[in-house]
């Protein structure tokens, strides 16, 4: 039965249709094949080649990694395997299964830092005409334990996550043209649906599905933190721990540089505010609302009613105050309360602050600083809609959080285009999702002779004109060595 079943599906595949016959264009067929050759649907990735060679974020993230394979067997490197996967996601290929037939491009394969480009040398006869590697090799990348046990014959490169969370740190550094009068970072949790029976999974009751529970840190646009975590804990769990190591990096670098941390009432804890005041780190975090709270605003909601009745638009009063929990706070801290009132009714809220009234008043802290970290959750949806750092389904939590690191590696690298390449141009402001579509998808014919490897784009490209402008921002910036 079971040879039955191999002839059958045999005969399937050779039978797959290799023509499509359209609908005819006036007296001529239209057919269409796959016998192209050598055609790519992304030349736009030789500018995060550009980039990578510029940076040097793929070639950092590799060293993060022990191969312990025998090196007289190996055909595919660790630097070339993080690439290929890194470009991948960027390219939007999300699935390892995606590269049994990614493995054949050889524009994957330039970028992947492979010297045969075409697969000609491989030694196993079945593999030639595939340069790059194949979805179980890049999977034993990914479920590599955190030692190789006596006997393993498949997973053999070990992770090391102290190294990769050290490398966010230090792609910021390296980002900074000059030294930064002040760091604001921005820390938030999201979360990452389940589908499965993944280690760690639990039900979370506020997103009403079962998750992981990541934690995110970010500095502006760069991302300075990606953890994993189970979701049945306290959204700031851990969160001293990071910032501790992050501002401590930092630091070293520039001492004494401004810190201010900013997030929203799910980290207004005491062991994380108290960790700040004993080390010289500001912080503005939002504050759930209790009835004391309210009470002691009650003369400004009553006054933004009144606006709100004599205008019909919405009604904001800003007040500040002295305030301390009954048990959970050590000491007083300053708040800033807004007091607003609109069409559905009062909508009173609180942020809590190390900053003095000298340094920011109360309406500039919560309208334009507070306010301002809304912006980080566009960072967060970039990743998670377009760099699927959601795709979190392995069974073990270690490999999920490598997944979620790869997926971050492709935001640091789309970031660094965009902070480089794409200054100055209409795309500076562009999301990772926009950029692919517009400036990396771009269909060409690669032709590989003894001298030169050809990439002819697509005549008929609209974005040819920005390519060019991005290709000049990147060339101007010296390679990194």
């Amino acid at each position: 039965m079971f040879g039955a079943n191999q002839e059958t599906a045999f005969a399937m595949t050779e039978c797959t249709q290799s023509s499509f016959e359209f609908e005819a264009h006036f007296s001529r067929p239209v057919v269409a094949r796959f016998d192209g050759g050598a055609i790519t649907s992304d030349a736009g990735a030789l500018l995060l080649r550009q980039v990578e060679q510029r940076t040097g974020i793929l070639r950092q993230l590799a060293a993060c990694f022990t191969d312990h394979r025998r090196a007289g067997w190996i055909e595919h490197r660790v630097p070339e395997l993080v690439r290929q996967r890194v470009y991948g996601l960027a390219l939007g290929y999300e699935d390892l299964n995606d590269h049994d037939q990614l493995q054949r491009d050889p524009l994957l394969a330039l970028l992947s830092g492979k010297r045969d480009l075409a697969g000609a040398t491989r030694h196993r006869k079945q593999d030639r005409g595939k340069p790059g590697a194949g979805k179980s090799t890049l999977n034993r990348l990914e479920l590599s334990g955190e030692q190789v046990v006596a006997g393993e014959r498949y997973k053999k490169i070990v992770m090391h996550e102290e190294a990769i969370d050290s490398l966010f740190v230090d792609l910021f550094i390296q980002a900074q043209e000059r030294r930064p009068e002040r760091i604001v970072l921005d820390l938030d949790a999201t979360d990452d649906p389940l589908h499965g029976h993944q280690e760690g999974r639990f039900f979370h009751g506020y997103y009403g599905h079962y998750c992981y529970l990541p934690l995110y840190i970010f500095a502006g646009e760069q991302l300075l933190c990606a953890r994993l975590r189970p979701s049945n804990m306290d959204a700031s769990a851990g969160a001293r721990d990071e910032v501790q190591r992050i501002v401590a990096a930092l630091r070293r670098v520039w001492p004494g540089v401004e810190i201010i941390l900013r997030a929203d009432a799910g980290f207004c804890r005491e062991e994380l505010m108290q960790w700040c005041e004993a080390n010289g780190v500001d912080y503005v975090f939002g504050l759930a609302r209790n009835r004391r709270l309210v009470k002691r605003i009650g003369r400004e909601l009553q006054q933004a009613k009144r606006q709100h009745a004599a205008t019909g638009q919405a009604a904001r009063v800003f007040q500040q105050f002295f305030y301390r929990t009954r048990n959970s706070w050590s000491r007083r801290r300053r708040v800033i309360a807004k007091a607003e009132h609109l069409d559905k009714g009062a909508n009173p809220r609180f942020v809590v602050t190390s900053l003095s009234a000298a340094r920011m008043a109360a309406q500039a802290l919560y309208a334009d600083f507070y306010c301002a970290r809304g912006d980080m959750e566009n960072r967060i949806k970039e990743q998670q809609l377009a760099l699927f750092a959601d795709r979190t389904s392995t069974a073990f939590l270690r490999s999920n959080q490598l997944r979620l690191y790869l997926s971050s590696m492709a935001y640091c690298l789309l970031q660094a285009l965009r902070r480089i390449g794409l200054r100055g141009t209409a795309m500076a402001q562009a999301q990772c999702g926009t950029i692919r579509l517009q400036l990396l998808k771009i269909g060409a014919r690669i032709t590989l002779t003894a001298r030169k490897i050809w990439i002819s784009m697509a005549s008929g490209c609209p974005s040819a004109g920005i390519f060019e402008e991005v290709f000049r921002n990147l060339e101007r910036v010296p390679l990194r060595r």
